[in-house]
């Protein structure tokens, strides 16, 4: 039998979109963007995602590709006879759990969050009082492990049903609906009364913010920014090649994600940043904004009850349609190593990634004496910061090394495969950037990362 191939390449470019496409976008974006001075650092991070973004998700692809499996065994099939690249899968399938180990908390407080918006919780409250919300439900540990099983249920139900049948079918409709969500609550903010300010600040670029917050300090985040929103270097976008064709060339693909991943981000800037301004709300304040300072806004529009209710729906969608693909691969490591079916994979996988949801999702109540990172972290913190500044540098330098060395697959074979089909060719100038300089970028990105967790 032959490997399950998508019914269509819309399948396959949303869906690979949906993997990029999640909290790196609708969360972290903006308050990094209010943070590091707006429009100029939109115009940096844009930057960043085609230098950096780009070549490696290419190469992700092409590796899948041509090896026609998962991170399981996708270097066993391709790699020179006698070297040992395949024991990075080790550490790729690690990334993959560890990621879901606290994304589905997070996912978790979404779809909570979307309930609690349909209810009426933040109706007539004050600022201290929809904070109050935030953290009453950190200290709740029954509702927190109730909600995280719902997302982990959803994502595996979707999951069993197949490659077509569920993961192409649903992601599709999750991720057409998304699109329109954004587009309906972006209007509804930008025609806010008092919004122009919020435009001005993410539409209009100021150069001179870039200086006052340090030129090494904004472009380390633009290029944190673009790596940390692909999840890129530990096979969750290689495992989509696998499943594709030759038609097209992979360069046209990786392009299409990115735009749609682009255009996410994007929108939710134009949904936030103008409805902070018109409710005098600070939109560079962290992690908390979507759980603290958006329903404090919500609570001042007219109807607020409603938009914030879509702006969780949306929320949830996006995070789940990263969850989906993610917990795809994962089926897929269990399909390649044993042989055994979806339902099965999806079975086993189930209880073992609720057991080791569990510590994040404690992290905040009765595990809350544990402080990875010192005083004031969380589990969470500690398994974000294994994933983000180790894992996905680290992988996304063994997949440039891969494909260019020539001790490796070498830059022919990619090239030949990358190229193969219709489309955008991946251009030739760019070998000796991507050969030399890109490894150059994430090995400092791997350096800053642990400078600014310790310093």
């Amino acid at each position: 039998m032959g490997r399950e191939k998508f019914a269509s390449r819309l399948g396959f470019i949303l869906i690979s979109a949906g993997c990029a496409i999640g909290l790196g976008n609708v969360w972290r974006f903006p308050y990094i963007v209010g943070q590091y001075g707006g429009a100029a650092f939109v115009l940096l991070y844009l930057a960043c995602l085609v230098l950096l973004g780009l070549p490696v998700i290419v190469m992700e692809y092409a590796v899948g590709r041509a090896s026609q499996k998962s991170i399981a065994l996708s270097f066993e099939q391709i790699e020179p006879k006698g070297s040992k690249w395949h024991i990075y899968k080790w550490f790729g399938m690690a990334g993959n759990y560890l990621l879901m180990m606290y994304y589905t908390t997070i996912t978790g407080w979404l779809l909570y969050y979307f309930v609690k918006m349909i209810r009426g919780d933040f109706n007539g409250l004050d600022s201290e009082g929809v904070g109050a919300q935030f953290t009453g439900m950190l200290g709740q540990p029954e509702i927190m492990v109730g909600f995280m099983i719902a997302a982990v249920t959803i994502g595996f139900a979707i999951c069993m049903q197949g490659l077509q049948n569920g993961v192409e079918r649903i992601t599709k409709y999750m991720m057409l609906a998304l699109l329109c969500l954004m587009v309906v609550l972006a209007i509804n903010s930008v025609v806010i009364p008092g919004g122009k300010a919020g435009l001005e600040f993410y539409l209009k670029p100021d150069f001179g913010k870039i200086r006052e917050a340090g030129i090494g300090s904004v472009l380390f985040a633009a290029f944190g920014q673009a790596f940390f929103t692909l999840s890129i270097g530990i096979g969750a976008m290689a495992i989509f090649g696998s499943y594709i064709g030759k038609e097209r060339r992979l360069t046209g693909e990786a392009v299409n994600v990115l735009l749609l991943d682009t255009f996410v981000a994007f929108m939710s800037g134009l949904i936030i940043f103008p409805a902070c301004a018109a409710y005098g709300v600070e939109a560079n304040a962290g992690p908390g904004l979507i759980f603290v300072t958006l329903p404090n806004v919500f609570n001042h529009m007219p109807l607020g009850q409603f938009w914030g209710s879509l702006f969780f729906v949306f929320m949830s969608f996006a995070a789940l349609s990263t969850e989906v693909a993610v917990f795809q691969n994962i089926v897929s490591f269990a399909t390649d190593l044993t042989g055994c079916s979806v339902k099965k994979a999806c079975a086993i996988n189930y209880p073992i990634i609720v057991l080791l949801s569990l510590p994040c999702t404690l992290g905040y109540n009765v595990l809350s004496f544990i402080q990875p990172l010192g005083a004031g972290s969380t589990v969470l913190d500690f398994e974000d910061f294994i994933v983000s500044n180790n894992l996905l540098p680290i992988g996304s330098l063994v997949y440039l090394l891969f494909c260019t060395a020539n001790f490796g697959w070498g830059y022919q074979n990619f090239e030949k495969e990358a190229n193969e089909g219709m489309g955008i060719s991946f251009p030739r100038s760019s070998r000796l950037y991507v050969t030399y300089l890109c490894p150059l970028i994430l090995m400092c990105i791997f350096v800053q990362g642990y400078i600014a967790t310790f310093a």
